[in-house]
């Protein structure tokens, strides 16, 4: 696919902002005019000393010498006020513009990452998307604050004095606007150059982000295997690798301004001499010839920030094309459309020759022509050696992924046919990989649920078997959790997870593993929760500890994708099957 500029793409993402841009720009204009106005008063200041009652202004109608020099500074008053006005309203404007189109895009594509599929995160890193959606955007943020308003300077200063010189002294214009097709064709080359340099930045400060960003999640493991030497080192050796990045673009984007110099130079001196010689011999008015002598100086002399400007922009550029990149990224699931009636949904949940494979895994299916049916208002386990696809039915069922081939359906309905939302709304889901926000224990079990009553929590927190420790904490329910819940244990953890998918009061609950990383005392509290729980629901239990689902209603045992056994727990243990050993094991009656 043929992509457009990213300038291109950027100016019709930010067309809401098209008003806020044209005022920004004109008082960028307009700063710039009273900021060329100083040569000209200083011109006529040379004038009114040297010609006195045959200057300029006396030609006007000031006679007087002394009233000459009063008009003078009155308006050099005028022009400063106005020059120190419209610079505080450009600065005001453009940094206020770029604060609007960051937190736009920022938000938007996080939206947009938020609806990703599941498989996409999988193969990315959190650094690099981090590095996304925070460095890259900031670095377009510091374009907008200061390198838009220099190409609007810019360009209003090579049209005003441009047009004096070609005004007050043609003969002489040329040699002013001579260095610019070469200081423009220079740019251009640069702007060239420079382009994949910073691209080689961008990419390389996403992968430093991403080790940044694992090793701080990771830091517990990394103290208990003293690796903190390892890990400096990687870390040494990917921010060295953005320092080198960074160095090969420094060093051409430093030698513009220098080579700029020496032309612009030219331009200086055509005008010094031979602007010089002609108000020798009369042709030029002495004081047209100094204020021609300074707005070349005033012409020519910001081109050098061009290299700036230009450093700036291939920056921003580099990471526009990351985050439109970002944008553009269609890994997304189709939502159904057809809407769902939470109060009508039974639950029961039938899989009809399922397959399901992922992908770069050589065609090997976790999920092979499976068919079951879970009857509404039914607790069922799903049991299996690791492998099995246990886990991935649950992502088969939130639809994190959709079935290959088959069909997975809710009371008749095809998962894929209904309103995404709805389903998951219709479905509680408590992971073995507990995740609780920054933030109190109150908000993070009316997560989800956020128009929750503090009597609504306290009655889920009670069904959970949350209540007792929570208010045994310091502050209560308003007791922070700190990241990840990392202030709890993995048994209060679990609790609060469960009171939070109990708030919800979902037609479906998903268990996956909810007991297995918590001690026998906390499993049988969780275990008196679920029967509470599983009352006018269908509820699905992942099961590693097999006592855990000893009482369902029936249990299904899955082999490398495909169903081997069903029944009760004691029908099962009877046929001395695939369960029947896993219960052995794990009572100790039989060797693993």
């Amino acid at each position: 696919m043929n992509k457009s500029h990213p300038l291109t793409r950027l100016w019709s993402y930010a067309t809401a902002h098209r008003r806020a841009m044209l005022l920004a720009s004109l008082y960028s204009v307009l700063n710039k005019l009273f900021d060329l106005a100083p040569p000209i008063l200083i011109g006529a200041a040379v004038d009114v000393v040297v010609a006195q009652e045959d200057s300029l202004l006396a030609k006007l109608g000031v006679e007087d010498t002394g009233t000459q020099l009063l008009v003078i500074a009155g308006l050099t008053v005028f022009i400063w006020v106005f020059e120190s006005l419209f610079q505080y309203l450009f600065q005001v404007a453009w940094r206020n513009l770029a604060q609007s189109i960051q937190h736009d895009l920022r938000v938007d594509t996080y939206d947009h990452v938020q609806h990703l599929k599941l498989a996409y995160f999988e193969d990315r890193s959190t650094g690099g998307l981090l590095s996304i959606l925070n460095d890259d955007i900031n670095q377009l943020e510091r374009f907008l604050n200061g390198g838009v308003n220099d190409i609007w300077q810019v360009v209003t200063t090579v049209t005003v004095i441009g047009g004096i010189f070609f005004y007050t002294a043609p003969s002489v214009a040329w040699m002013a606007m001579l260095p610019m097709p070469f200081i423009i064709w220079g740019s251009i080359r640069f702007q060239r150059t420079l382009a994949p340099k910073y691209a080689a930045v961008r990419e390389q400060v996403g992968i430093l982000n991403s080790y940044l960003a694992n090793n701080l999640s990771g830091i517990a493991t990394i103290k208990s295997f003293t690796s903190e030497r390892h890990e400096l080192g990687r870390i040494t050796h990917e921010s060295d690798l953005y320092r080198r990045a960074n160095e090969k673009a420094i060093k051409l984007s430093s030698a513009f301004v220098p080579l700029i110099r020496m032309v612009i130079m030219s331009g200086f001196i055509g005008i010094l001499i031979f602007g010089g010689r002609m108000a020798l011999s009369g042709e030029l008015a002495v004081g047209t010839y100094s204020v021609l002598v300074f707005i070349t100086q005033r012409l020519l002399w910001p081109l050098t920030r061009l290299g700036d400007t230009l450093d700036l922009y291939q920056r921003s550029m580099a990471s526009t094309e990351r985050i439109l990149d970002l944008l553009d990224a269609d890994a997304l699931l189709d939502d159904g459309g057809t809407p769902l009636d939470l109060g009508l949904v039974r639950g029961q949940i039938t899989l009809d020759s399922v397959s399901f494979e992922y992908a770069n895994t050589d065609h090997l299916a976790v999920i092979n022509n499976l068919s079951l049916t879970i009857p509404a208002g039914e607790t069922v386990g799903i049991v299996g050696s690791t492998g099995a696809g246990k886990t991935t039915l649950v992502k088969l069922l939130l639809r994190f992924y959709d079935v290959q081939k088959g069909c997975l359906s809710l009371d008749g309905h095809d998962l894929r046919d209904l309103k995404l939302a709805d389903l998951r709304k219709a479905i509680g889901f408590v992971s073995q990989d507990i995740y609780l926000f920054h933030g109190t224990v109150r908000e993070n079990i009316a997560y989800g649920t956020f128009d929750a009553t503090d009597d609504e929590i306290i009655k889920a927190a009670k069904i959970a078997e949350a209540h007792d420790f929570i208010i045994s904490l310091p502050k209560g329910y308003d007791t922070i959790v700190g990241e990840r819940g990392q202030k709890l244990s993995g048994g209060q953890r679990q609790r609060v997870s469960i009171a939070r998918a109990v708030l919800k009061n979902p037609p479906v609950l998903i268990l996956d593993e909810a007991t297995s990383s918590v001690d026998n005392e906390t499993e049988a509290l969780i275990q008196r929760s679920l029967e509470k729980i599983a009352i006018g629901r269908t509820t699905i239990v992942i099961a590693h500890r097999l006592s855990t689902i000893r009482n369902a209603d029936r249990i299904f045992v899955l082999e490398h994708g495909q169903l081997k056994e069903q029944g009760k727990h004691d029908e099962l243990v009877a046929e001395e099957g695939i369960y029947a050993r896993l219960w052995g094991v794990q009572t100790g009656k039989q060797k693993s």
